[in-house]
Formats: structure tokens, C-alpha cells, sequence
């Protein structure tokens, strides 16, 4: 047998446009199947099936409107002064929220993070923070104080001024509205006792704080839309968390229950194929823009739900350390068959092991969930499944 000459390979695969109520697990088998006949690949044993997160939650028909959010929010918080703290600066992920969270209260304190949100969109550059003489650990502004020292902020790449348009959104919704600046959740308390914290990775903690320092109601995110209103969508885990903008009154909200589907998909390719392959479900990748200094991941996580062989981290060695140190004085044939009987025989957890120093201790899927994200795109590629070749293959293979 002719010895492979490519590693991992990553398709994005042409899909039809998903509706409620598609059988989205024959769809993503078919089209799969219907790709690689039609291109001519084959499918492999531990090949990776990803769907995105967007088609999964439209099948299921998994929306909520601003005025299902606005009545779930006032019977959680009573209707009256709330504290909606560390939002991300999002148009797609947040301001359809504001709409609902604004149209459930009499007035908001709207406490934003500086100098950038939780996920990198920068409010106010740390180079002005310096020249400003401000701390942003400790110090609280108020909205006049932050436009004298630092005016008019547009996003880098959207060029929304977040401030402006998101106090603005909670006044057409008839709501009042006083913009705070401060890091410590606790600075809400000295306005209002009744809070929602929108963050994201750090929620549990900004929780824990708000509730010992004497706040009265406090609902996450997480907690908003985590259960039917009206017939409504929901995410029991997540509520709002992982939600995107529909239209200008809805939001599709982070799909729920995918075990059954992932499961589907992958006993539909064996019936097919014969081949065992892993199945996942992806939202946004998990990594950081160097340019604009924004962390991609505004999901509560990269993967919802992923067959059990995804499960753990990578287990590799360091090619580039194997050759440089243990087998420095072998070159050609001798110096491969040497790195191929190493990674035969290593260990099953490499922690710690200089040999593997260097490799990406991930979760398979945050790894592959990225690759995937990466691969389909946010725009117009048509691709919502990735199929993933040989990413578990190594140089043995």
C-alpha cells in the first residue's frame, strides 16, 4: 500500500437552506455522502462531521421574541430599576436582547466593561486610559466623565459606537437609561439592587460577588429565556447566552438536546459506510484576533454536543523535539523509523513529558470546533457542515 502523503483535511460541505422542522440528521448524512461521490473522497474511520450550531437551533425552531424576553425579565426583576452590567458590544449578539431586557424594566443602569468588552471589542484604547491617569480595576465613570476624557469611540470594525447606540435602543423601547463604566461588579449596587450580569466565561464569579455584596435579585444571561414563554423557544442551560439576531424582534436562541442528534448522524454513516465516525455540533471558535484583539468566542462554549470519541484533549509528541534532541545524530529513513516507533509506543497521557512540550493541550473539541468555524465561515459560503479527514492520523499512518 502506497505510503499517504496528506494529513488532516478540512471540506466545507454544501447544504440546503435549513428550515423548521427539517430532518436535519438525514440532511447532513445525505449531504455528506452526496459530496464525497460527487468529489470523488472517500468517507474514513474517525472522520469528523460538524454542524454548525445556527442550523441545529433553526430546525428546531428555537427562537424568542424581544416581547417574550421583556416578560420573562419582568417577572424575574420586578419591572423597575435593573442593573444590566458587562454586556458584550455586539449588534448580532446583544442588542436584540437590550430590546427585550429594556422593554421589561422602568429604567436601566447599563454598566459596560473598559477599556473592552469580555471578549476583546475595545471601547476606548488602553493608550487613552494611560493618558487619562484612569484605573480601570478601581475606577467608576460616569457617562459625562468618560465623553470629556475620552469623546467619541468608534468600533474598529463596524464603526458603532456602542455607548451611544445602546443607550439610545433602551430609550426607544421607553425605558430610562443612566451608562455607567467600572470593572467590579459591586459598583452596580450603589444604583440599584436587582441585576442582570451578561457575561459570558465569567459569570459564575461575577455572580458569587454580586450576591455577597447585598444584591437582592440577580439573574445571569444563562437565566433569561431558560425555560418556554408563550410557547416560546428556550435553552435551559444557556437562556440567552449563545443567542444571535433573527430579524430586528427575534433572536434564535443556542440549540438545545443535540446528544440525539449527533448520535443520529453518526449510526446513519456507519448503516451507510461501515465507518465509525465522530459527530459535533459547533458554534463560535475559540481564538483571538490579533488585529482588532478580539477573542472569537462569545458562545458559553465552542461544541453543545459531540460524540463520545471527542472527548479529552489531544495526546501528541513534538515531532520537532524527538529530531532536535532524542534522535539528533539520525537523519533519513533511520531518523523516521526512530520518531515512528516513538509515537507507537507513547505513553497514554503525556502531561509534563518535555516530548510533547509545545502541543496545544485543548479540548479536541475548542480544536476542532475552531477548524470547523474557520472553514464554514460567518458569511455567504454556503457550507454549515465541515467535514474533518485524518485529523486523528499521525505520522505513523
Amino acid at each position: 500500500m502506497a505510503e499517504r502523503r496528506v494529513g488532516t483535511v478540512s471540506r466545507g460541505i454544501r447544504c440546503p437552506i435549513i428550515r423548521q422542522g427539517d430532518d436535519l440528521a438525514k440532511i447532513v448524512t445525505d449531504s455528506v455522502l452526496e459530496a464525497a461521490e460527487a468529489e470523488g473522497f472517500e468517507i474514513r474511520e474517525r472522520d469528523v462531521i460538524s454542524m454548525t450550531e445556527s442550523i441545529v437551533a433553526r430546525a428546531q425552531g428555537n427562537y424568542c421574541t424581544v416581547d417574550d424576553i421583556a416578560e420573562d425579565v419582568k417577572n424575574k426583576l420586578g419591572g423597575e430599576t435593573v442593573g444590566v452590567i458587562f454586556p458584550i458590544l455586539s449588534r448580532n449578539r446583544f442588542a436584540i436582547c437590550l430590546r427585550g431586557i429594556a422593554k421589561g424594566c422602568k429604567k436601566i443602569v447599563l454598566m459596560l466593561s473598559y477599556p473592552s468588552d469580555e471578549v476583546g471589542n475595545c471601547l476606548v484604547s488602553l493608550d487613552k486610559i494611560d493618558e487619562a491617569g484612569v484605573n480601570p480595576y478601581s475606577d467608576v465613570l460616569t457617562l459625562e466623565k468618560y465623553r470629556v476624557l475620552f469623546g467619541e469611540n468608534k468600533h474598529e470594525f463596524t464603526g458603532v459606537d456602542y455607548v451611544a447606540y445602546y443607550g439610545d435602543l433602551i430609550k426607544e423601547m421607553g425605558c430610562e437609561v443612566e451608562i455607567i463604566f467600572a470593572n467590579q461588579p459591586k459598583a452596580i449596587l450603589d444604583y440599584t439592587k436587582n441585576v442582570i450580569n451578561c457575561d459570558i466565561h465569567t459569570r459564575v464569579r461575577t455572580k458569587r460577588i454580586l450576591l455577597s455584596g447585598g444584591a437582592e435579585k440577580v439573574f445571569g444571561l444563562d437565566e433569561i429565556m431558560n425555560a418556554p414563554v408563550n410557547g416560546s423557544g428556550y435553552n435551559e442551560k444557556y437562556g440567552l447566552l449563545g443567542s444571535n439576531k433573527a430579524t430586528e424582534g427575534q433572536v434564535k436562541l443556542f440549540p438545545r438536546d443535540c446528544k440525539d442528534l449527533v448520535l443520529a448522524v453518526q449510526k446513519n454513516i456507519l448503516e451507510k459506510t461501515g465507518k465509525h465516525v465522530e459527530v459535533m455540533v459547533y458554534g463560535d471558535g475559540a481564538f483571538k484576533d490579533p488585529q482588532g484583539k478580539i477573542w472569537e468566542l462569545a458562545d458559553p462554549v465552542v461544541s453543545p454536543a459531540f460524540t463520545d470519541g471527542l472527548i479529552g484533549t489531544p495526546n501528541e509528541l513534538k515531532l520537532k523535539y524527538l529530531a532536535d534532541n532524542d534522535f539528533a545524530g539520525l537523519s533519513g529513513e533511520e531518523l523516521k523509523n526512530a520518531i515512528s516507533e516513538s509515537i507507537k509506543a507513547k505513553d497514554a497521557n503525556l502531561v509534563g513529558k518535555m516530548a510533547s512540550e509545545g502541543t496545544t493541550p485543548r479540548q479536541l473539541t475548542d480544536l476542532i470546533g475552531s477548524l470547523c468555524d474557520l472553514t464554514s465561515g460567518s458569511g455567504d459560503k454556503g457550507t454549515p457542515v465541515v467535514l474533518v479527514s485524518g485529523y486523528f492520523d499521525n505520522y505513523t499512518n
